[in-house]
């Protein structure tokens, strides 16, 4: 059982994946919504500091390196673009902006990806948590409900 809690706190703390991908496999591995979202939560914000202090400078020093140059500047264009287009539509409502980016349960819009664009924006490290916070919080609403939503229609097929 400890495995099952285990896989989904690791699951949550890979990019791209997240707690978006976690909440599902908890669900679908039979454990308590509750705990899968606690656990994931927890799993998808432990990243956030280490990103937010430590991955612009990472991918700004790999940029010009011949072997890894082209990955690292790929993540940090996107970043680049991500937190402009950010800051071009929010305004003066970056934070709740950056809430949204990070809620909606899209590939791509995660708490790796926000926190990455707050870095580069400049925002200052509470604000930019607090947005990352809100906005994990809310994907794992909209993700529990989907999970449960479709394994129950999954169980009622079979």
């Amino acid at each position: 059982m400890l495995k099952r809690y285990l896989y989904v706190f690791l699951v949550s703390m890979v990019p791209l994946i997240e707690l978006r991908g976690a909440i599902p496999i908890g669900v679908g591995l039979g454990l308590p919504l509750w705990q899968v979202y606690v656990i994931s939560i927890i799993g998808n914000m432990i990243p956030v500091p280490i990103i937010f202090f430590f991955a612009r400078r990472v991918l700004e020093w790999g940029a010009d390196k011949p072997v890894v140059g082209k990955f690292f500047r790929f993540f940090l264009e996107k970043g680049h673009r991500g937190g402009e287009k950010l800051k071009q539509k929010a305004g003066r409502g970056l934070f709740w902006a950056l809430l949204l980016f990070v809620g909606i349960p899209v590939p791509g819009t995660g708490a790796w990806t926000g926190t990455l664009a707050a870095s580069l924006l400049d925002m200052d490290f509470k604000s930019s948590v607090l947005a990352c916070m809100g906005g994990v919080l809310l994907a794992g609403c909209i993700m529990g409900a989907v999970s449960l939503l479709g394994f129950s229609a999954i169980g009622a097929i079979l």
